[in-house]
């Protein structure tokens, strides 16, 4: 049976990640927690709006209302990267060679390992980043679709154009497709290679978190009362293809899902705190956390494929062992 270690906080949880292996918990005040031989904060933001954990340099990058952006190491080393005066920074991406992307109003800046910083301005406020997983390519989530910039090369940004608001962004792990959440109940894709539409809708609620499963062959996304799993195998992604339901629940919606490191088996975090694990192949599931305070609002899964840590809206924290 999986067993929980909880850590009860107050606040909105924005991240729960792993560094080291050791979980770490940013929160909406600017405070991160970390579980490293007992409990230990190191102050980050003042006001803290967005996180995004970096694989490659094991860290975690964030941005927030002080218009600042902060890596957070193991052992609780927190650094200033970058600033932008007194405006919001509300997302960020990590990149390859160390590379980071921020967005505060219309302007996305890049910043590079060697402290050099480069900006792109948009007609509207930038919503989402996300870097591609080859080559340093940058894409940006927009009000009418999305922009690819190249920002170690001088020249034209591709347009990719779809009518509303986009808000989030995400590249394919194999780097053929971008997906966005909407501020409407869907998510739109392009298939790079053609410009490719992928349309994904029918979500009674707006997408607020994505996973890709291992080697990019699914993409699991919350919004409903079940994770909704869409099937990128095909080269032209989940077009004409129906999406797996994992883990449906009656009227409680998924709001977070973290697809397993190596298996086709994913986590999917509920708003009543309620956290289980789905299997693509046959739909198995096993309880891994019984209801708690607030919903779920992110996840990971460790290195050795065992834990997974998770933070909720109301502060409601944890570890949980699948091994028990």
């Amino acid at each position: 049976m999986p067993t929980v270690a909880p850590l009860d906080l107050e606040g909105h949880c924005i991240a729960a990640v792993f560094l080291d292996d050791v979980p770490h918990f940013a929160f909406a005040d600017g405070s991160i927690h970390r579980l490293d031989q007992g409990h230990k904060i190191e102050p980050a933001n003042d006001g803290l709006l967005c996180a995004v954990h970096d694989a490659a340099g094991d860290r975690l990058i964030t941005g927030g209302e002080d218009g600042k952006v902060f890596s957070v190491r193991p052992g609780g080393k927190v650094e200033e990267l970058a600033e932008a005066g007194r405006k919001w920074i509300t997302s960020v991406a990590a990149g390859p060679q160390g590379a980071v992307a921020y967005g505060s109003g219309r302007t996305a800046y890049v910043r590079f390992a060697d402290g050099k910083v480069k900006e792109f301005q948009h007609p509207r406020s930038v919503e989402g980043l996300a870097f591609a997983p080859k080559g340093m390519r940058v894409g940006v989530a927009r009000y009418n679709g999305a922009t690819l910039h190249f920002p170690a090369a001088d020249g034209k940004p591709t347009e990719l154009e779809w009518a509303g608001a986009h808000t989030g962004i995400t590249f394919s792990p194999d780097g053929q497709f971008l997906v966005t959440t909407m501020q409407e109940n869907a998510l739109h894709g392009w298939k790079l290679a053609d410009g490719k539409h992928m349309r994904m809708s029918g979500y009674p609620a707006k997408v607020k978190s994505l996973s890709w499963a291992a080697k990019g062959r699914w993409l699991a996304s919350s919004g409903a009362p079940a994770a909704i799993v869409w099937p990128f195998q095909g080269k032209d992604g989940p077009m004409g293809k129906a999406p797996l339901e994992l883990g449906t629940r009656g009227n409680t919606l998924v709001t977070c899902v973290a697809c397993h490191p190596s298996q086709d088996v994913v986590a999917i975090g509920y708003d009543d705190g309620m956290v289980i694990a789905s299997r693509f192949a046959d739909a198995k599931e096993v309880l891994l956390r019984r209801p708690g305070k607030g919903a779920i609002t992110s996840m990971m899964w460790d290195r050795e494929e065992r834990r997974v840590v998770f933070g909720s809206a109301a502060g409601d924290c944890g570890v949980i062992d699948i091994a028990g």
